[in-house]
């Protein structure tokens, strides 16, 4: 609650209603209701801004029109890391982006995107509708920002990054300049690398300018329009750091609680869509695209060796109990992520893990 409150009185909070009242004001009808949808991505972003307006087309279609949902880019109402201030606010109704944004608010909001050598986007669903990840996430969002929770998609697997230069040994990581967010973030600092966390729209230029060395954003269909692939040749994985990275949107609670019944379920069911088609989407469109980049435009992919990701996970595992273990939330979230993630590696094992391994044998197939 302090926290709330604090936002609340939050210089940025008032700069937000500021520049927010330039903007077309939610509709006041009882029966109409016209919200603004800010998210964290510049728009028209492959994957997280199409994902984002394809959400607020769903429910301004379902709802027949009765909630209507303008999005607006990162920097159009508010900066993309000020978005969660706006939205507890009540400046705006409602916000889409990466949980591990707001750790400096709530640490634990870190672990609700996943963690390094976590669960994949499938194992992730299971635990947010099935192991209790949904009323987890709630309780911190209302607790900390006064905002209401629902998981919004999901980027599967991440490439770990690009860089101008190989990277092949933990002693090269060491002076690295490098973009990248979440705990992930933390596990590099560890092994020496300098570390910035920078929004989308500002990334591509710090690769291209030299500001930074190494840059991790998401997968091969959400990099292609940003252009790493113009500044670095070097593509490394796996994707230890995000193994299934969650989305969110996230619903200023009194808003929430002005909608009837009917139209909270739409906006449950339509982020739900969401997060399937989300995930699907950069499924689909990686593949051809990571082609692309190989045959096309002279990109490397570059395979961390056992070595250093096993030095990854070693100072992930420290990194992860550190943060459980300085912040209460932290450590509830990661509790039930923790016996989640074993009980799905035991299960993997036999089943999805199994099957990638036989899928890759050497036998003749189709293509």
């Amino acid at each position: 609650m302090k926290r709330r409150k604090m936002l609340k009185t939050a210089v940025t909070a008032v700069g937000a209603a500021a520049v927010a009242s330039t903007f077309p004001k939610p509709g006041l009808s009882s029966n109409h209701k016209k919200w603004r949808l800010i998210t964290t991505w510049p728009k028209n972003l492959p994957g997280l801004g199409t994902g984002a307006q394809y959400f607020a087309d769903q429910v301004t279609k379902c709802s027949g029109g009765r909630l209507s949902i303008q999005l607006f880019a990162s920097g159009e109402i508010v900066p993309a890391f000020e978005s969660i201030d706006a939205v507890g606010a009540g400046t705006v109704e409602m916000g889409h982006g990466a949980p591990y944004y707001w750790k400096g608010k709530a640490p634990a909001s870190q672990f609700v995107s996943n963690f390094p050598f976590g669960l994949t986007a499938q194992e992730y669903n299971a635990w947010y509708y099935y192991g209790g990840g949904d009323k987890l996430c709630d309780e911190l969002y209302q607790d900390a920002f006064g905002c209401k929770y629902i998981i919004c998609g999901n980027t599967g697997i991440q490439h770990p990054g690009w860089c101008s230069k190989e990277v092949d040994t933990l002693e090269q990581f060491k002076g690295l300049k490098m973009r990248m967010p979440g705990i992930g973030a933390e596990v590099m600092k560890r092994i020496g690398a300098t570390v910035v966390n920078l929004p989308g729209s500002e990334v591509a230029a710090a690769l291209a300018s030299g500001t930074i060395d190494w840059v991790e954003w998401n997968n091969p269909y959400g990099e292609a329009s940003m252009g790493f692939h113009r500044h670095a040749k070097y593509y490394y994985a796996p994707g230890w750091h995000e193994c299934g990275t969650a989305l969110e949107l996230f619903v200023n609670s009194k808003a929430w609680n002005s909608l009837d019944d009917e139209l909270k379920a739409i906006v449950i069911q339509c982020a739900n869509s969401t997060n399937v088609v989300m995930l699907s989407e950069f499924q689909g469109r990686s593949g051809p695209v990571l082609q692309d980049f190989i045959k096309n435009h002279g990109v490397k992919i570059k395979m961390l060796s056992d070595e250093v990701l096993t030095k990854l996970g070693n100072v992930a595992g420290e990194v992860i109990s550190e943060l459980a273990a300085a912040d209460k939330m932290s450590g509830k979230v990661l509790k039930s992520m923790a016996k989640f993630r074993t009980e799905q590696v035991a299960y993997s094992n036999t089943m999805e893990t199994a099957f990638l391994n036989a899928r890759n044998l050497p036998f003749k197939f189709p293509s």
